[in-house]
Protein backbone atom coordinates (compact mmCIF):
# COMPACT_ATOMS: atom_id res chain seq x y z
CA UNK A 1 0.00 0.00 0.00
CA UNK A 2 1.15 3.54 -0.56
CA UNK A 3 2.29 5.51 2.35
CA UNK A 4 -0.13 8.22 3.68
CA UNK A 5 1.56 11.19 5.89
CA UNK A 6 -0.64 13.00 8.43
CA UNK A 7 0.90 15.98 10.44
CA UNK A 8 -2.07 17.83 11.61
CA UNK A 9 -3.71 15.43 14.08
CA UNK A 10 -4.79 16.48 17.42
CA UNK A 11 -5.09 14.84 20.96
CA UNK A 12 -6.30 16.79 24.14
CA UNK A 13 -4.75 14.81 27.16
CA UNK A 14 -7.22 14.28 30.02
CA UNK A 15 -4.16 15.60 32.00
CA UNK A 16 -4.83 18.85 30.43
CA UNK A 17 -8.79 18.52 31.11
CA UNK A 18 -8.41 18.95 34.61
CA UNK A 19 -7.77 22.59 33.56
CA UNK A 20 -9.83 23.12 30.15
CA UNK A 21 -10.19 26.17 28.55
CA UNK A 22 -13.82 27.15 28.68
CA UNK A 23 -13.89 27.58 25.11
CA UNK A 24 -12.73 23.47 24.44
CA UNK A 25 -15.72 22.19 26.45
CA UNK A 26 -17.95 23.02 23.46
CA UNK A 27 -16.37 19.88 21.96
CA UNK A 28 -18.41 17.69 23.97
CA UNK A 29 -21.44 18.88 22.37
CA UNK A 30 -20.98 17.07 19.50
CA UNK A 31 -21.44 13.52 19.16
CA UNK A 32 -18.12 11.33 19.58
CA UNK A 33 -15.63 13.93 19.11
CA UNK A 34 -14.27 14.62 22.78
CA UNK A 35 -14.04 10.72 23.13
CA UNK A 36 -12.24 10.67 19.39
CA UNK A 37 -10.06 13.58 20.68
CA UNK A 38 -8.69 12.20 24.19
CA UNK A 39 -7.66 8.72 22.37
CA UNK A 40 -4.39 7.23 21.16
CA UNK A 41 -5.35 3.51 20.93
CA UNK A 42 -7.81 1.57 18.77
CA UNK A 43 -10.33 4.15 18.09
CA UNK A 44 -7.86 6.28 16.27
CA UNK A 45 -5.85 3.79 14.52
CA UNK A 46 -9.24 2.74 13.18
CA UNK A 47 -10.22 5.87 11.80
CA UNK A 48 -6.05 5.81 10.52
CA UNK A 49 -6.21 2.31 8.23
CA UNK A 50 -9.89 3.59 7.00
CA UNK A 51 -8.22 6.62 5.35
CA UNK A 52 -4.85 4.17 4.97
CA UNK A 53 -3.19 6.72 6.77
CA UNK A 54 0.49 4.81 7.43
CA UNK A 55 1.69 7.43 10.03
CA UNK A 56 -0.12 10.22 12.02
CA UNK A 57 1.83 12.79 13.73
CA UNK A 58 -0.13 14.14 16.91
CA UNK A 59 0.55 17.14 18.84
CA UNK A 60 -1.26 18.92 21.87
CA UNK A 61 -0.38 17.06 24.81
CA UNK A 62 1.27 17.74 27.15
CA UNK A 63 3.69 15.12 26.32
CA UNK A 64 3.65 12.11 28.38
CA UNK A 65 0.73 10.39 27.39
CA UNK A 66 1.55 11.10 23.83
CA UNK A 67 5.35 10.12 24.33
CA UNK A 68 3.65 6.55 25.36
CA UNK A 69 1.15 6.15 22.70
CA UNK A 70 4.12 6.89 20.68
CA UNK A 71 6.92 4.42 21.93
CA UNK A 72 3.64 1.69 21.87
CA UNK A 73 3.14 2.51 18.42
CA UNK A 74 5.86 3.44 16.92
CA UNK A 75 5.45 2.47 13.33
CA UNK A 76 1.99 4.68 13.35
CA UNK A 77 2.59 7.72 15.56
CA UNK A 78 5.25 10.40 15.62
CA UNK A 79 4.73 13.24 17.66
CA UNK A 80 5.27 17.36 18.36
CA UNK A 81 5.98 18.88 21.08
CA UNK A 82 3.71 21.17 23.50
CA UNK A 83 5.56 24.31 24.65
CA UNK A 84 5.26 27.04 26.69
CA UNK A 85 4.70 29.83 24.73
CA UNK A 86 4.23 32.30 27.96
CA UNK A 87 7.51 31.71 28.46
CA UNK A 88 9.70 31.94 25.81
CA UNK A 89 12.86 30.61 27.86
CA UNK A 90 11.31 27.78 29.20
CA UNK A 91 9.69 27.05 25.58
CA UNK A 92 13.30 26.93 23.93
CA UNK A 93 13.83 24.49 27.17
CA UNK A 94 11.03 22.13 26.51
CA UNK A 95 11.50 21.90 22.74
CA UNK A 96 15.33 21.03 23.34
CA UNK A 97 14.37 18.63 26.01
CA UNK A 98 11.58 16.91 24.01
CA UNK A 99 13.10 17.37 20.11
CA UNK A 100 16.70 16.12 21.17
CA UNK A 101 16.24 12.40 22.24
CA UNK A 102 17.67 13.07 25.67
CA UNK A 103 14.94 12.74 27.63
CA UNK A 104 13.67 8.63 28.07
CA UNK A 105 14.98 7.87 24.58
CA UNK A 106 11.99 10.08 23.38
CA UNK A 107 12.48 12.50 20.21
CA UNK A 108 9.66 13.90 19.04
CA UNK A 109 9.96 15.64 15.14
CA UNK A 110 9.41 19.90 16.01
CA UNK A 111 6.76 21.49 18.20
CA UNK A 112 3.34 22.29 17.43
CA UNK A 113 2.02 26.09 19.24
CA UNK A 114 -0.74 28.15 19.43
CA UNK A 115 -0.85 31.36 17.19
CA UNK A 116 -0.88 33.17 20.42
CA UNK A 117 -1.07 32.74 24.09
CA UNK A 118 -4.25 32.92 25.78
CA UNK A 119 -3.93 36.53 26.68
CA UNK A 120 -2.87 37.38 23.15
CA UNK A 121 1.05 36.98 23.15
CA UNK A 122 2.46 36.88 19.53
CA UNK A 123 5.91 35.11 19.13
CA UNK A 124 7.03 38.19 16.89
CA UNK A 125 9.40 39.34 19.88
CA UNK A 126 12.92 39.45 20.80
CA UNK A 127 11.93 37.19 24.00
CA UNK A 128 11.31 34.65 21.23
CA UNK A 129 14.25 34.44 19.65
CA UNK A 130 16.10 31.88 21.78
CA UNK A 131 13.09 29.40 21.48
CA UNK A 132 13.89 30.25 17.13
CA UNK A 133 17.40 29.95 18.00
CA UNK A 134 17.11 26.29 19.52
CA UNK A 135 14.95 25.19 16.87
CA UNK A 136 17.19 25.83 14.35
CA UNK A 137 20.08 23.94 15.90
CA UNK A 138 18.16 21.00 16.35
CA UNK A 139 16.83 21.29 12.62
CA UNK A 140 13.13 20.70 13.58
CA UNK A 141 10.01 22.62 12.31
CA UNK A 142 7.66 24.84 14.73
CA UNK A 143 4.06 24.36 13.41
CA UNK A 144 2.08 27.44 14.00
CA UNK A 145 -1.38 26.30 14.33
CA UNK A 146 -5.11 28.33 15.11
CA UNK A 147 -6.33 28.81 18.46
CA UNK A 148 -9.45 30.40 19.70
CA UNK A 149 -9.50 34.17 19.33
CA UNK A 150 -7.58 36.24 22.89
CA UNK A 151 -10.11 38.40 24.67
CA UNK A 152 -8.86 41.21 23.31
CA UNK A 153 -9.81 39.95 19.40
CA UNK A 154 -13.27 38.74 20.68
CA UNK A 155 -14.40 41.77 21.95
CA UNK A 156 -13.15 44.09 18.74
CA UNK A 157 -14.02 41.57 16.46
CA UNK A 158 -17.49 40.18 17.61
CA UNK A 159 -21.19 41.77 16.52
CA UNK A 160 -23.80 42.97 19.37
CA UNK A 161 -26.48 41.73 16.69
CA UNK A 162 -24.83 38.29 16.69
CA UNK A 163 -25.11 35.17 19.01
CA UNK A 164 -21.92 35.00 20.83
CA UNK A 165 -21.71 31.07 19.43
CA UNK A 166 -22.18 33.02 15.71
CA UNK A 167 -19.77 35.74 16.84
CA UNK A 168 -16.90 32.17 18.14
CA UNK A 169 -17.49 30.55 14.87
CA UNK A 170 -16.59 33.39 12.70
CA UNK A 171 -13.59 34.97 14.83
CA UNK A 172 -12.32 30.53 14.75
CA UNK A 173 -12.80 28.08 12.80
CA UNK A 174 -14.92 29.93 10.00
CA UNK A 175 -12.37 32.29 9.28
CA UNK A 176 -10.81 34.19 11.86
CA UNK A 177 -8.15 31.65 13.07
CA UNK A 178 -6.79 31.29 9.91
CA UNK A 179 -6.19 35.00 8.98
CA UNK A 180 -4.97 34.77 12.75
CA UNK A 181 -2.13 32.71 11.93
CA UNK A 182 -1.51 34.29 8.61
CA UNK A 183 -1.19 37.84 10.49
CA UNK A 184 1.29 36.16 12.60
CA UNK A 185 3.60 35.27 9.94
CA UNK A 186 3.88 38.72 8.04
CA UNK A 187 4.12 39.65 11.32
CA UNK A 188 7.39 37.70 12.07
CA UNK A 189 8.59 38.67 8.71
CA UNK A 190 8.48 42.25 9.15
CA UNK A 191 9.77 42.09 12.76
CA UNK A 192 13.34 40.54 10.92
CA UNK A 193 12.99 36.87 12.13
CA UNK A 194 13.38 35.13 9.55
CA UNK A 195 16.48 37.58 8.77
CA UNK A 196 17.95 36.91 11.80
CA UNK A 197 17.19 33.13 11.43
CA UNK A 198 17.54 32.33 7.91
CA UNK A 199 17.22 28.55 8.31
CA UNK A 200 13.85 28.37 10.08
CA UNK A 201 11.24 25.97 9.45
CA UNK A 202 7.62 27.12 9.76
CA UNK A 203 4.77 25.14 9.21
CA UNK A 204 1.67 26.11 8.69
CA UNK A 205 -1.63 24.50 8.14
CA UNK A 206 -5.28 24.62 6.48
CA UNK A 207 -4.58 25.14 2.83
CA UNK A 208 -1.51 28.48 3.95
CA UNK A 209 -4.02 29.57 6.30
CA UNK A 210 -5.16 32.28 3.15
CA UNK A 211 -1.35 33.46 3.02
CA UNK A 212 -1.27 31.79 -1.14
CA UNK A 213 -4.52 33.79 -2.06
CA UNK A 214 -3.07 36.95 -0.81
CA UNK A 215 1.02 35.78 -2.09
CA UNK A 216 1.69 38.60 -4.55
CA UNK A 217 -0.41 41.59 -2.54
CA UNK A 218 2.00 40.83 0.36
CA UNK A 219 5.17 40.51 -1.70
CA UNK A 220 4.21 43.97 -2.86
CA UNK A 221 3.70 45.85 -0.03
CA UNK A 222 6.34 44.17 2.14
CA UNK A 223 8.51 44.86 -0.28
CA UNK A 224 8.64 48.53 1.45
CA UNK A 225 10.08 47.05 4.30
CA UNK A 226 13.12 46.46 3.68
CA UNK A 227 14.07 43.16 4.83
CA UNK A 228 17.03 40.95 2.98
CA UNK A 229 14.91 38.42 1.68
CA UNK A 230 11.56 39.13 -0.24
CA UNK A 231 8.49 37.49 1.61
CA UNK A 232 8.45 35.39 -1.69
CA UNK A 233 12.01 34.43 -1.06
CA UNK A 234 10.92 33.18 2.36
CA UNK A 235 7.70 31.56 1.55
CA UNK A 236 9.72 29.62 -0.78
CA UNK A 237 12.50 28.44 1.95
CA UNK A 238 10.98 29.07 4.99
CA UNK A 239 7.19 28.04 5.23
CA UNK A 240 5.74 24.49 4.66
CA UNK A 241 1.71 23.65 4.74
CA UNK A 242 -0.37 21.19 5.15
CA UNK A 243 -4.07 20.59 3.11
CA UNK A 244 -6.05 19.77 6.70
CA UNK A 245 -9.33 19.91 6.78
CA UNK A 246 -10.12 21.38 3.06
CA UNK A 247 -11.53 18.91 0.95
CA UNK A 248 -11.36 20.70 -1.97
CA UNK A 249 -9.28 21.05 -5.11
CA UNK A 250 -10.26 24.65 -5.57
CA UNK A 251 -7.64 25.67 -3.08
CA UNK A 252 -5.10 23.33 -4.18
CA UNK A 253 -5.23 24.74 -7.59
CA UNK A 254 -3.86 28.23 -6.33
CA UNK A 255 -1.38 26.70 -4.24
CA UNK A 256 -0.62 24.66 -7.13
CA UNK A 257 0.92 27.91 -9.24
CA UNK A 258 2.72 29.84 -6.17
CA UNK A 259 4.03 27.89 -4.02
CA UNK A 260 7.04 24.77 -4.73
CA UNK A 261 5.08 21.60 -4.81
CA UNK A 262 7.70 20.46 -2.37
CA UNK A 263 6.25 22.75 0.53
CA UNK A 264 2.71 20.92 0.24
CA UNK A 265 1.77 18.20 2.77
CA UNK A 266 -1.79 16.04 3.46
CA UNK A 267 -3.12 15.93 6.53
CA UNK A 268 -6.86 15.03 7.86
CA UNK A 269 -7.19 17.39 10.79
CA UNK A 270 -8.50 14.83 13.03
CA UNK A 271 -10.45 14.10 15.05
CA UNK A 272 -12.04 17.22 13.40
CA UNK A 273 -12.11 15.90 10.50
CA UNK A 274 -12.24 11.91 9.14
CA UNK A 275 -9.07 10.19 7.55
CA UNK A 276 -12.14 8.45 4.98
CA UNK A 277 -13.10 11.52 4.04
CA UNK A 278 -9.34 12.81 3.30
CA UNK A 279 -8.98 9.56 1.35
CA UNK A 280 -11.96 10.41 -1.60
CA UNK A 281 -9.80 14.00 -1.62
CA UNK A 282 -6.18 12.40 -2.72
CA UNK A 283 -8.03 10.26 -5.58
CA UNK A 284 -9.63 13.07 -6.40
CA UNK A 285 -6.64 15.21 -6.52
CA UNK A 286 -4.94 11.72 -7.99
CA UNK A 287 -7.70 11.78 -10.82
CA UNK A 288 -8.24 15.35 -11.58
CA UNK A 289 -4.82 15.99 -13.47
CA UNK A 290 -3.06 18.50 -11.51
CA UNK A 291 -0.17 17.04 -10.48
CA UNK A 292 2.02 14.48 -11.83
CA UNK A 293 2.75 11.50 -10.33
CA UNK A 294 5.98 12.21 -8.59
CA UNK A 295 4.15 15.17 -6.63
CA UNK A 296 1.23 13.35 -5.70
CA UNK A 297 3.10 10.98 -4.21
CA UNK A 298 4.94 14.12 -2.64
CA UNK A 299 1.91 15.53 -0.76
CA UNK A 300 0.85 12.30 0.37
CA UNK A 301 3.61 11.47 2.37
CA UNK A 302 7.34 12.24 1.06
CA UNK A 303 7.49 16.16 1.49
CA UNK A 304 6.48 15.46 5.43
CA UNK A 305 9.01 12.16 5.65
CA UNK A 306 12.12 14.42 4.16
CA UNK A 307 11.12 17.31 6.57
CA UNK A 308 10.17 15.47 9.76
CA UNK A 309 13.04 12.68 9.27
CA UNK A 310 10.46 10.46 9.41
CA UNK A 311 10.97 6.64 8.40
CA UNK A 312 8.77 5.81 6.33
CA UNK A 313 9.23 3.38 3.21
CA UNK A 314 6.67 2.50 0.08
Amino acid sequence: MRPIITLEEHFLSRVANAHPNARNEQFKSVPGLYDRFVELGPQRIADMDAGQVTMQVISHGPGGPLAEAVRSHPGRFAGFAELPMHEPQEAAQELRRTCSGRTDGMEFVGALVDSHTETGLYCDGPEFDALWAEAVELDVPIHIHPTWPSEQLYTACSSPHLSEQTNLSILAFGFGWHSDVALHIIRLYAAGVFDRFPRLKIIIGHMGEMIPYMLQRIERVSSKWRKERSFRQVWDANLWLTTSGNWALDPLACILRNTKHDRIMYSVDYPFAKSPDGLKWLEELEGSGMVTGEELEGIRWKNAAKLLGLDVKP
